[in-house]
């Protein structure tokens, strides 16, 4: 066990870290090269590991392929500007639109699709608003919040889904009506809690008259109309794909492949530049940390994780539930969601998936909300820092998690109460 969890400190450290520009993925790629080396993992592990996130794995690098062409055709801008017009020039109304956008975007195109996309475009629009720097940290801290609380209801929306959904076979229809209730008080409760935490740094008005018109920001009309009925057809492609039990990931990027060719032929983006821009660490990022979490497996973790869950469940139905989300959710914040996931998924099996379905959905919302009360929580806060750091702001641990562990249990609570 000290071996196992040693090597991921160090992982996780250098993760955070990322001395001389030492990318995510690399590095989690070269910890579970040491875990091989070492013997924490063995070959057979690697295979097992790869069984569990390859679905996974594609699936997201079909996301965020698609979000990309849609983002260069000004999808995603024309959306912002929208919402932000919508308001009529109020602050308050304006800060739920952004907050409801983002539970869109996070809906379809995932956690990280929303801080990659669309946390840039928002920045760049409160500054064209010339916002003032406290509800400009509002907007992007409740933008980069709901990314990560409204990625519940579909088992595309979040790499964890997906990953437990595989696990456990779970079908997109049963995903999503097991989902529907505690995402949708999920959301209700994030934008009620961040807008009473931000209430006072939220401005009275804003100019939105500002804003270009929002057609003027579509790159390519002819593709911006055809994205409605091809995101309707892969949508409805998933619940096809559910019913003949077909990997989600055959639509995910099997649909984007299709949607880059498209766009190709439109001549609305270059397929090799966008492939290239993909964030393909992100994805040695999941390969590689969930091996050298198998090392921790291995040495007994998921037995001792199974024992508190079986602990929980002898206190009832209320405690079990509860108790597994935050178990989940405080575990997330400390070793980020992704590892955890996995841990729990295999815990929770060893407790018994049959009569115990609640507990798995419990994992999922505290795996998809426990992590945004540290910054290394989840991968999308990692991306959506990065992408922040970037564009010249600079949010430190301290101010985050300041906001963090404040708004995130019981905006978790009430999300946990929806699966009774």
């Amino acid at each position: 066990m000290a071996l196992a969890l040693g090597l991921f400190l160090v992982t996780l450290l250098f993760i955070i870290w990322q001395p001389k520009g030492l990318q995510i993925g690399t590095t989690a790629v070269i910890g579970a090269v040491v875990a091989l080396l070492l013997g924490v993992v063995s070959f057979d592990d690697v295979i097992i590991v790869t069984d569990i996130v390859w679905d996974a794995t594609l699936a997201f690098i079909g996301i965020i392929l698609l979000s990309m062409v849609l983002d260069e055709i000004g999808f995603f801008e024309w959306a912002a500007i929208k919402m932000a017009k919508l308001s009529g020039g109020s602050g308050n109304k304006m800060f739920v639109y952004i907050l409801l956008l983002g539970a869109i975007v996070a809906a379809f195109f995932a956690n990280d699709g929303a801080a990659l996309i669309l946390t840039p475009i928002l920045l760049a629009k409160m500054k064209y608003l010339k916002m003032k720097p406290l509800p400009i940290f509002a907007f992007l801290m409740a933008g980069g919040f709901i990314g990560d609380s409204a990625s519940n209801p579909l088992v595309i929306s979040n790499l964890t889904n997906i990953v437990t959904a595989g696990y456990f076979d779970i079908g997109f229809v049963e995903y999503a009506k097991n989902m529907f209730l505690p995402n949708l008080l999920s959301i209700v409760a994030s934008i009620a809690v961040l807008w009473f935490y931000f209430r006072k740094d939220i401005p009275l008005t804003v100019d939105v008259d500002q804003l270009p018109e929002a057609s003027s920001v579509i790159k390519n009309r002819t593709m911006f109309k055809l994205s409605w009925f091809f995101l309707a057809f892969l949508m409805v492609g998933y619940f096809i794909g559910d019913h003949y039990h077909l990997p989600v990931s055959v639509f995910a990027l099997g649909g984007a492949l299709v949607f880059l060719a498209i766009a190709n032929h439109h001549k609305a983006t270059k397929p090799i530049m966008t492939i290239k821009a993909a964030p393909w660490q992100v994805v040695w990022f999941s390969i590689g940390l969930y091996i050298v979490v198998y090392g921790l497996k291995n040495a007994g973790l998921t037995d001792e994780v199974a024992a508190w869950i079986e602990m929980l469940k002898h206190q009832g139905e209320t405690t079990a539930v509860i108790g597994t989300g935050f178990l989940s959710a405080v575990i997330s914040s400390i070793m980020n969601n992704m590892p955890t996931i996995m841990i729990m998924d295999i815990a929770i099996d060893k407790v018994g998936y049959v009569g115990n379905e609640a507990l798995v959905y419990a994992n999922i919302l505290g795996s998809n909300l426990g992590p945004k009360m540290t910054p290394i929580g989840s991968l999308a806060t990692l991306l959506w820092l990065h992408v922040l750091a970037q564009k010249g702001v600079k949010i430190g641990w301290g101010e985050y998690m300041k906001v963090g562990l404040v708004i995130t249990p019981p905006v978790l609570l009430v999300a946990l109460l929806g699966l009774l």
